[in-house]
């Protein structure tokens, strides 16, 4: 098993558990023992290399340790989840964004574009992507936390001049 692949199902396993659970796991080796078909040493040890990356941390709690996400493990996991999912139908509107994302957070606005190609988006010029499908929950989560919202703008459009070739792009053109 990759090493990215097992630190992707750890990430997932954290964020799933602080979305149902009241409370984190229990210690970083209790909590590696719990994934099943994985080697609890393996889990352990990813578990300390995502401690030293900071994406989680070990808070202690009275007499016990638990294993939560940090903001920044949580943003990793929102990332990755953040994949377009299709609509059947196309309703006839644009999506754009638009974006001024500051010269200090460069390696967001990277992070940013890489989100909206994944995504599908087009870029129509430097700052401006269009799609006809929405960004899914955690792509918009992921923009909330990462404080990114304050810089972008996301439009609706219901009418866009010489969008015959975006139509073509994403094989619409047969749909209106």
């Amino acid at each position: 098993m990759a090493e990215e692949s097992l630190v992707s199902i750890v990430l997932d396993s954290l964020w799933v558990a602080a979305q149902f659970l009241p409370r984190p796991f229990e210690t970083k080796y209790a909590w590696a023992r719990r994934l099943k078909y994985i080697d609890p040493d393996k889990a352990y040890r990813t578990l300390n290399h995502l401690e030293k990356r900071g994406m989680v941390k070990v808070e202690k709690r009275g007499e016990n340790n638990f294993v939560v996400l940090t903001s920044k493990g949580e943003l990793a996991v929102l990332l990755k989840k953040a994949s377009i999912k299709k609509e059947k139908k196309w309703d006839g509107k644009w999506r754009l964004i638009i974006f001024d994302i500051p010269e200090d957070v460069k390696h967001k606005r990277r992070e940013f574009r890489i989100l909206l190609k994944r995504n599908g988006f087009i870029k129509l010029q430097a700052s401006v992507y269009a799609s006809p499908y929405s960004l899914n929950r955690e792509a918009i989560a992921y923009l909330q936390k990462s404080g990114l919202m304050a810089y972008i703008r996301i439009l609706k459009v219901e009418e866009m001049d010489n969008d015959v070739d975006l139509k073509k792009k994403f094989k619409l053109a047969s749909l209106t």
